[in-house]
């Protein structure tokens, strides 16, 4: 509990503008980014070219440059952290995907990527897609699939983050995977 107070400490130095504070924050957060990112990585293609620390990194700046004053413990630190893996992942694979396309789209099949499975470039997309359909519809929904699928974080961190109970995180989860995969079944083939 030691580095949450230190970590909840920090950020708050950091919205004061004491640059020391940043310093010392990648060297609390760096190895557990870094855990991070290797669960968001196992969830790729083996032959993934963005590597976990490069996505620790660009993660790391990214926070920084679009969440300076706005992360504000520990819990918010890393759901934040979560999104901006996603969003780097997404991106990454939006700009692998338009290189290999050679005119069309191709349909793409998502029943095994919940809740476990190595998406490729176009499963990844879709999933981004329908997340973001089912934010529209329950943006806490998304988020927890977000957090937990994705960031790897467990139901009681995710509830931390959200400032909801575990067994609310546990019931989003659920019915988060049943609307996904009722998404992916009436997807046109």
């Amino acid at each position: 509990m030691r580095a949450d107070g230190e970590i909840t400490t920090l950020l708050a130095a950091m919205r004061s503008g004491d640059r020391e504070a940043e310093e010392h924050l990648i060297g609390l957060v760096y190895k557990e980014l870094h855990s991070l990112a290797r669960r968001y990585m196992w969830k790729e293609r083996a032959d993934h070219t963005l590597q976990p620390t490069a996505l620790v990194h660009e993660t790391y700046l990214r926070l920084l440059k679009q969440h300076p004053g706005n992360l504000q413990n520990r819990a918010h630190f890393f759901a934040t952290a979560a999104t901006v893996m996603r969003r780097i992942l997404v991106d990454h694979a939006r700009k692998k995907a338009a290189a290999r396309r050679s005119g069309g789209g191709k349909e793409v099949e998502l029943r095994e990527v919940l809740p476990s499975g190595r998406p490729d470039f176009e499963q990844l997309l879709a999933l981004d897609e329908l997340l973001t359909r089912l934010a529209q519809w329950d943006a806490r929904q998304a988020r927890v699939v977000e957090m937990v699928y994705f960031g790897g974080l467990t139901e009681e961190e995710a509830a931390v983050a959200l400032n909801v109970s575990v067994r609310t995180v546990r019931r989003d989860w659920r019915a988060a995977r049943a609307w996904l995969q009722s998404q992916i079944g009436s997807r046109p083939e």
